[in-house]
């Protein structure tokens, strides 16, 4: 693959970036990512434990993992899967981010390896990693196939590949972009293109077109009475997560 070639959509990258400093604001205008983020992570640490046989009673269950985090930000994925143990990469096209990451976990006291970059200069490069985690990013690139597939190249055989996203429905809609950028104000105007949303059938289709084996699909549900999210095996229509495995 070609290191000049990427899937980066520019205007994309400079949306994220103008909100940079503000990654580890938990009131912020990351306030959903915050807000999502302990469902993630159950999903994400339930998959890994689960496809390479680690015990999450451990002090450090992912170590010997390699993980990279595409689309870091601010490190909001990548400080929990160092602190579980893994060798974690974070990279993100937003120059803004890195130093916002690098600051944040000198400041705890993590040893996480931030980089500008992108997937396909990652594959170019030949890196190879046992856990790829593709988090609310695949809805922001120009070409989702030529992403995933630089996905694909990044994974070692038998490495496991973690992507969410957001459907492509009327619900998703309502509550990702009027309710979120609109009535409760928690994102900027314009940070989602409901165009460029994907359907689980969707997905699952560019994944198998990028070789890769989906094992799993399941929806994050948020309930505005308890103001939580929570994990649903049926529920797929706004936020949903997919596992998929490089055979």
């Amino acid at each position: 693959m070609s290191e000049t070639k990427t899937t980066i959509d520019p205007a994309e990258v400079a949306k994220f970036e103008a909100m940079a400093a503000e990654w580890w604001d938990p009131n912020g205008k990351f306030k959903p990512l915050h807000m999502l983020n302990p469902c993630r992570l159950d999903y994400i640490t339930a998959q890994i434990a689960a496809h390479f046989g680690r015990d999450l009673s451990d002090d450090l269950p992912f170590a010997g993992l390699r993980l990279l985090d595409i689309g870091c930000g601010g490190g909001l994925l990548s400080e929990p899967m160092a602190r579980l143990g893994a060798t974690v990469v974070g990279v993100d096209a937003a120059p803004r981010n890195i130093p916002v990451a690098k600051v944040h976990a000198a400041q705890v006291g993590l040893d996480i390896d931030y980089r500008i970059g992108t997937a396909e200069a990652l594959a170019a490069a030949d890196e190879q990693f046992d856990i790829v985690l593709n988090m609310e990013v695949i809805e922001h690139v120009a070409d989702p196939l030529g992403f995933l597939r630089a996905c694909y190249d990044l994974l070692k055989p038998g490495g496991l590949h973690i992507c969410s996203t957001l459907n492509r429905t009327p619900k998703s809609f309502a509550m990702a972009i009027v309710g979120a950028e609109y009535v409760m104000g928690w994102l900027p105007k314009g940070t989602h293109d409901w165009q460029r949303f994907i359907t689980p059938n969707e997905l699952y289709d560019l994944l198998a077109q990028a070789r890769l084996r989906a094992i799993d699909r399941t929806g994050m549900v948020f309930n505005p009475i308890a103001w939580s999210w929570s994990l649903s095996a049926r529920d797929l229509s706004v936020n949903y997560v997919t596992a998929a495995v490089r055979d």
